[in-house]
């Protein structure tokens, strides 16, 4: 593989290698080392652009950044400026890509690099394994330390979005909770007799109501009031549907 970097490696290759700001890569060895210094820069961008994200958006984590080696097949031309960039559609968060493309040089070419972003934190973590409709308890998950960024779903982290509600699918041990794996929990039936509070400017009044559709807690279910009338509301917990009026 024939590649030469130039403005970026200036301070990483020998001097003898520099000339009127283009490297000359003859050796098998200078070409050994063109290809690291390529993977280096592709490292510290990586790890620099992941860590300003991490302070800025993301919760207390362990960030771990790992670039890997350009494929030994490929043969990049004369570049005197190589330019880190994130593929459209990409994140660096889990196993992803980098790319690194020249913006002067004879020719102007565009290569990825594969790259492991992994964010070690502590998480909800089943603790015995919780079958499918079966809603979730406190005894059933503990606290572990989990790679977030190891599934695309995001981590569950608070509490409430977990705790009584449903498994949707076979939840294992080990497994961080995140989204997609509960659903709420159903906490009525049609027919159940409900709370009604209804909020409006400056008061609120409540009453007694019939369920007509099954209550899924944050979601919306229809009620008939003892006038006849018909409303939907926002099901609070197993007995109180909130109506704004």
């Amino acid at each position: 593989m024939s590649l030469i970097i130039c403005s970026f490696i200036q301070r990483a290759l020998p001097r003898a290698m520099l000339a009127a700001g283009l490297c000359v890569v003859t050796s098998a060895g200078a070409q050994d080392q063109g290809a690291a210094v390529l993977q280096a820069m592709a490292q510290s961008w990586a790890t620099n652009a992941v860590l300003k994200a991490q302070r800025t958006e993301g919760p207390n984590l362990r960030m771990e950044v790992t670039v890997g080696a350009l494929d030994s097949r490929v043969k990049l031309a004369a570049c005197g400026n190589i330019e880190p960039y994130v593929p459209p559609g990409s994140r660096l968060w889990g196993r992803s890509r980098i790319g690194m493309r020249c913006v002067d040089g004879i020719s102007r070419w565009n290569v990825t690099l594969p790259v492991t972003v992994k964010a070690m934190g502590e998480a909800w973590v089943i603790k015995n394994q919780v079958n499918p409709g079966t809603n979730i308890a406190d005894t059933d998950v503990t606290r572990g330390e989990v790679d977030w960024a190891d599934e695309p779903n995001p981590v569950l982290s608070d509490k409430a979005s977990w705790l009584g509600h449903t498994a949707s699918r076979t939840l294992s041990t080990g497994q961080a909770l995140r989204q997609g794996m509960v659903r709420p929990a159903q906490v009525f039936q049609a027919g159940a007799s409900v709370k009604i509070v209804a909020q409006g400017p400056g008061f609120q009044i409540s009453s007694e109501a019939q369920a007509l559709s099954a209550g899924v807690i944050g979601q919306q279910a229809r009620v008939r009031m003892d006038n006849g009338r018909v409303a939907s509301g926002t099901v609070l917990d197993m007995r109180t549907v909130k109506i704004d009026l």
